[in-house]
């Protein structure tokens, strides 16, 4: 049996941290563990199964041997080494937005569009997290009744802007219980020149705004959709908000179906057996999916499936995951565990 090398680039990140949780689980027959990150952060130590490694710093010299790269250091930081790693002979699968609407670099959920790593070229883009958890639920919907729109709204957790935005949170937070002045300097965006209160507070924006008055993020989840779905003509349109939870984000999605004889029991069974999907949904118990209950799983939970009042081809759903987990770094670990799968690698 093949034993593969693996690199981590971003090791110190918040999800770079997950991956190396996640990887201690994985089935992927592991022969090495480099992890890397930036100058400031190498020499830093992580542990993985009882062992203890040291974090080097990341240049173009780290990837000899490596066979799979996975980076989540940032786009910049992708763009800087992702030719040195695949001249190494390195697959890179990276979790930024660097190479997501790259025309030839695949943009993979496993459960979505595994066959598009037949064309990876040794790059694969990760989703943005909101994106990915959707597309879950999407896929089983489109293939058996069809799919013209989507609209969904957001309610994303602090975790996914990042370390300093969680520790952020929890300051502001305990600031308000006190009865403190309250300092921003992170929220709801690093590249912004304002910013905002994150405890108690809802923010309905998520990244820079573009000139049609949408933000990146939600471009992100329009144009990410149509790619990963293969329907360029869907109809999707989203808003994004930042809400005071740590992990997990929620989703409130609208869509319309093709047909227009189906039921919410026919909706709910579809849903129910597609992979990586878990069905909450029973209003008579108060079922239904939660960001609390959701954290560190691998699945994306659905519920709150109901028909709209006054269009039979449209439902409501609701769909919450951990987007450190499936949004992030299991969906990587499960590209590179589909394409060992798939003798891709």
């Amino acid at each position: 049996m093949k034993e593969y090398t693996i690199a981590v680039v971003g090791a110190t990140g918040a999800v770079g941290q997950k991956m190396i949780q996640l990887l201690e689980k994985s089935e992927i027959p592991l022969k090495e563990l480099k992890l890397l990150a930036s100058a400031r952060s190498a020499g830093k130590t992580a542990t993985f199964k009882g062992k203890e490694y040291k974090i080097e710093e990341t240049t173009n010299e780290s990837f000899k041997n490596v066979d799979i790269a996975l980076f989540s250091a940032g786009g910049s930081i992708t763009k800087a080494f992702e030719k040195a790693a695949r001249e190494s002979g390195a697959v890179v699968i990276d979790n930024t937005s660097a190479f997501r609407m790259d025309e030839n670099t695949p943009l993979v959920v496993p459960e979505v569009n595994a066959e598009a790593l037949h064309n990876h070229n040794q790059l694969i883009a990760n989703p943005n997290c909101s994106t990915t958890q959707m597309v879950v639920a999407l896929k089983p919907i489109k293939e058996a009744f069809g799919l013209s729109r989507v609209i969904v709204s957001t309610y994303q957790a602090v975790s996914g802007a990042g370390v300093e935005a969680l520790e952020e949170l929890d300051t502001q937070t305990a600031s308000v219980l006190k009865g403190e002045e309250v300092e921003a300097s992170i929220l709801p965006s690093a590249g912004d020149k304002k910013h905002y209160q994150m405890a108690f507070n809802v923010i309905p924006q998520i990244d820079l705004f573009s000139d049609e008055g949408y933000t990146f993020e939600e471009w992100k989840m329009i144009n990410e959709t149509k790619k990963i779905m293969g329907m360029p003509n869907l109809k999707v349109s989203a808003t994004c908000v930042r809400v005071p939870v740590k992990y997990g984000h929620s989703e409130s999605v609208y869509i319309e179906i093709d047909k227009d004889d189906v039921s919410v029991a026919d909706l709910r069974a579809v849903l129910a057996d597609a992979p990586g999907i878990i069905v909450q949904d029973d209003p008579s118990t108060q079922l239904y999916p939660l960001a609390t209950e959701s954290e560190d799983k691998k699945d994306t939970f659905v519920g709150r499936i109901r028909k709209d009042p006054d269009d039979k081809k449209g439902f409501h759903l609701w769909i919450v995951s951990d987007n450190l987990i499936k949004g992030a770094a299991w969906n990587s670990i499960q590209i590179a565990e589909t394409m060992i799968d798939m003798n891709l690698i």
